[in-house]
């Protein structure tokens, strides 16, 4: 694949996000890789307990621990904010990539992605739309789930699909290592469609 390699800016904040930025970092280090990770957005560092010290989110910290310079680790209030978008478009990313991130993203920001948004969300798209998926596609008692990986849109989780898997819900499936397995799962699925994307065949 020659030519630059594609900016790609991940979004995200808790363990299992941090899982799919991991992913992605050790994928962009290939040599056959397509793309960087060239800054990484998260929430805000947040207080431990009534005392604690503030703390730098999951994300946060696995950017820092690979090795991601501080100023390339966005941690804006808000995805509206200003300053944050005005980066953003000076660093002129070719794809945005969101994974549990935790704040609404504004027109604004999905103008500025040359080739969109990419989020990985934790069900067969269109069920479970929006929070917890996972707890309540086992509530529901479902006998399969999956992982999408699809454009953001305005609407929540209605824009459309790049890729779905499928996965069985085992009978003593539990939340956490679901979530985990989900997104693995779907971090996998992404970088395999990249090709597409740049492309423009997404």
């Amino acid at each position: 694949s020659g030519g630059p390699r594609k900016k790609l800016v991940f979004l995200g904040t808790p363990e299992v996000a941090a899982i799919v930025l991991q992913q992605l970092l050790k994928a962009s280090q290939q040599p056959e890789s397509t793309f960087e990770v060239a800054a990484v957005v998260t929430q805000p560092n947040k207080r431990r307990g009534r005392r604690g010290a503030p703390a730098p989110s999951p994300v946060a910290a696995a950017a820092a621990e690979a090795g991601m310079a501080d100023d390339v680790i966005w941690t804006p209030e808000k995805a509206r904010d200003e300053d944050f978008l005005g980066a953003l478009t000076k660093l002129a990313p070719d794809l945005c990539v969101t994974a549990a991130y935790g704040n609404i993203l504004p027109q604004a920001f999905l103008d500025i992605p040359a080739h969109g948004t990419l989020n990985i969300h934790p069900s067969l798209l269109p069920r479970w739309r929006g929070a917890a998926p996972v707890p309540r596609c086992l509530e529901a008692g479902d006998a399969e789930t999956g992982v999408s990986v699809a454009f953001t849109v305005r609407a929540m989780d209605a824009g459309p699909v790049l890729a779905q898997e499928r996965v069985p819900v085992g009978p003593d499936a539990q939340t956490p290592e679901m979530l985990t397995d989900l997104f693995e799962r779907g971090t996998r699925l992404l970088i395999e469609r990249l090709p597409d994307v740049w492309s423009g065949g997404g």
